[in-house]
């Protein structure tokens, strides 16, 4: 996804990643420049929706489906979100696609990429700001350290271009997490338990019991960076949405 198009981002801060309401979920009207505003707003109603009644038929889930085909639709949305909505479709319809495939063992880990990248405003100084990527990566696998199991999954947020991470954090930056398949669901926050890029860009992970499966995951929150010789910078990231499969 393209950065440039994340940089358009201009919306208030998200300091935790919790599902809204399930129904009813607006269509959002997306300009020629910002769809990722767009997407992360619609975040948290994506994982809400699929939170509902397992069977799909008449579930807020089948509305959110026949939504997100109507976003796909607009004709101001660039082709690469196009083509990202028609993998989320056939990732919760179970028509297939979407997601990464699972890993053979002793294989390099598969990564999901999230969705698009999202923007910490002021997260490198007064006037600059933050891409920041999420990904998630399915196990069994070896990262990130010490690497997911069979039946779990790591998530791993970074914030380009920033300090290393401050040693006390003035907010957390979660994950929530949904299998659609076992009906497993969970908020974690993301720590530096891992010691992921100690010299920066701040990087944050949390390994998940989610269980083989198709999952669905929205990351937002804050987090706090600090150079040896400046005191305490926190910023905060709208919600990214990602879906990978777990074995």
């Amino acid at each position: 996804m393209a950065i440039a198009a994340a940089s358009a981002l201009a919306a208030p801060s998200f300091a935790t990643a919790e599902p809204a309401p399930s129904v009813p979920i607006p269509v959002p009207i997306i300009p020629a420049g910002v769809p990722v505003d767009a997407l992360a707003s619609l975040a948290p109603a994506i994982l809400g929706a699929v939170a509902g009644p397992a069977d799909i038929a008449d579930s807020p889930q089948s509305a959110l489906i026949e939504q997100l085909k109507v976003i796909q639709q607009n004709p101001g949305l660039p082709p690469q979100i196009q083509s990202v909505l028609g993998s989320l479709i056939k990732f919760l319809d179970g028509s297939g696609g979407g997601g990464p495939d699972i890993p053979p063992p002793d294989s390099a880990p598969v990564i999901a990429q999230f969705l698009y990248p999202t923007i910490g405003k002021g997260c490198i100084s007064d006037t600059a700001d933050s891409v920041g990527t999420a990904l998630a990566v399915p196990g069994p696998a070896k990262l990130p350290p010490p690497g997911p199991k069979a039946g779990q999954a790591g998530f791993v947020f970074t914030a380009l271009g920033t300090k290393p991470l401050a040693p006390v954090q003035a907010g957390p930056m979660t994950v929530t997490w949904l299998n659609i398949d076992n009906r497993k669901t969970e908020t974690q926050t993301l720590t530096n338990a891992a010691n992921i890029n100690p010299d920066g860009p701040a990087t944050l992970s949390v390994l998940s019991d989610t269980g083989p499966g198709r999952v669905l995951a929205v990351i937002s929150g804050t987090l706090t960076t600090q150079a040896a010789d400046a005191a305490p910078r926190s910023c905060s990231f709208l919600p990214t949405v990602g879906f990978f499969t777990v074995a």
